[in-house]
């Protein structure tokens, strides 16, 4: 299912055939669409249309265009409206220096109002910007730790503040503009951007995609917008609407959280969701928290953990990916009587196996269990995370001897395994080529910086 995040349904350009756009996105698998108002009259408009149509939601606020005559009477206003059960957001509003429609200081009250409304009724904001990118990212970081998130929508800025803006929590998304033949830089923050920090819109009437551009835009256009998303980040389409419908519930509420998933897909691989248990509390790990992974829902408690002949009907037949792997926010080895029974079938069934551990299976298990991995594991990703006992005592939160247990285990296991890989994250602050040193020259063993998830 597909979500706009971003159509002005209230516009003239709707006024004829409403009924019928909002059945055609039913039709083109649309499942929610967000309409942003710009200004008190249209939000009044777009509360219409959320108690018309079920799948439409709204938000209240004042567009950068319309603030030329703000003031504080303004804002009672829009928080009314925005009480209302299906207004969702604040917006939109923000800043806009490419017409003259509005004072530059003006819009700047307005814009800082506006927010300091969303952050008391603990809102998410809707963001314009257009050729106002300094004075936008100095209001953003000028509400750095207050709680603020937002929807940096039709983004066109660089790499650099899509990257500040995600790591003050916000979320990015773009326009039919992708699709444009010279929208090639655009399409380059695209693909620097992770997707979970996307979300879909079409600008509705505006930013058609191709092959509609020149035509009236419209919401059952977003999935040309999810199909060059996927298309840029390389992952199927179907990727690109489960993560961004859970983005959207994450930042607006609208839907709903998803499911357990006890097998998820990534690329052309099958990941086996053993257990949420760990013998380690990895600062960066979010076990605890939401344990949720591009859009996939991994966390569950000890007795809702599926057994092996659940997870092998998950899998049917192996060979339709190209790996199956062992990894969820769990330590996989912890059930290694399922994990072995589960690789077992796997392996008869022509399929790949690999394994993805914290390297502490040996002491969870009290024996060395790398012997039983002969024939059942092609390959096993240890996380490496440290290169000292002391540092990696304190980022793992285990005990300083189960760094020398982890390598340990990585040169036993080589002796069973056709390819044994240490891994570091991209995003740690971690001693590369030390770590390379530890995995290729003092354990003989691959070496591998991966994605932070």
């Amino acid at each position: 299912m597909f979500i706009d995040s971003h159509a002005h349904l209230f516009l003239p350009n709707f006024k004829e055939d409403i009924d019928e756009v909002v059945a055609r996105a039913k039709e083109a698998g649309i499942k929610y669409i967000i309409v942003p108002a710009t200004d008190i009259e249209t939000a009044k408009q777009t509360l219409e249309l959320t108690k018309k149509y079920d799948m439409v939601y709204g938000t209240a606020g004042v567009h950068p265009h319309d603030t030329k005559d703000w003031d504080s009477s303004f804002i009672p206003q829009i928080e009314e409206l925005a009480k209302n059960e299906k207004m969702v957001a604040i917006g939109e509003i923000g800043l806009d220096y490419y017409y003259d429609f509005s004072p530059k200081e003006k819009q700047i009250e307005a814009f800082k109002a506006q927010i300091e409304l969303a952050i008391k009724l603990d809102m998410p904001i809707i963001v314009h910007n257009r050729e106002s990118d300094e004075d936008i990212m100095n209001t953003i970081r000028s509400y750095k730790g207050s709680g603020l998130r937002g929807q940096f929508h039709c983004f066109n800025g660089s790499k650099e503040d899509a990257k500040e803006l995600i790591n003050l929590g916000h979320f990015i998304s773009f326009t039919g503009n992708i699709t444009f033949k010279k929208a090639n830089s655009l399409r380059e923050t695209l693909k620097n951007i992770p997707a979970r920090y996307l979300l879909t819109e079409t600008d509705s009437p505006f930013m058609t995609p191709v092959p509609h551009r020149g035509k009236r835009n419209e919401p059952a256009h977003v999935k040309l917008v999810a199909e060059k998303i996927a298309e840029v980040h390389n992952i199927r389409v179907e990727d690109v609407n489960r993560i961004t419908e859970y983005n959207t519930y994450k930042l607006f509420g609208v839907g709903e959280i998803p499911k357990t998933s006890f097998t998820y897909q990534m690329h052309d691989s099958l990941y086996i969701n053993l257990t949420n248990r760990c013998n380690a509390a990895c600062i960066f790990c979010d076990r605890d928290g939401e344990a949720t992974l591009n859009g996939y829902n991994l966390k569950m408690r000890k007795g809702e953990e599926p057994s092996a002949e659940f997870l092998m009907n998950e899998i049917g037949d192996p060979k339709e990916y190209s790996e199956i792997v062992f990894c969820g926010y769990g330590e996989p080895t912890i059930r290694w009587k399922e994990l072995k029974e589960i690789a077992k079938y796997v392996k008869e069934k022509g399929g790949r196996t690999r394994l993805n551990t914290n390297g502490h299976g040996n002491d969870i298990n009290k024996r060395d269990i790398t012997p039983e991995m002969t024939g059942l594991l092609d390959s096993v990703s240890i996380s490496l995370n440290a290169t000292d006992e002391e540092t990696y005592s304190k980022l793992v939160g285990v005990d300083k001897r189960l760094f020398s247990e982890m390598l340990d285990f990585a040169k036993k296991a080589k002796q069973y395994v056709p390819e044994v890989v240490l891994t570091i994250v991209d995003e740690q602050e971690i001693d590369v080529e030390k770590s390379r040193k530890i995995a290729e020259d003092d354990l003989g063993v691959s070496f591998r910086i991966r994605d932070y998830f």
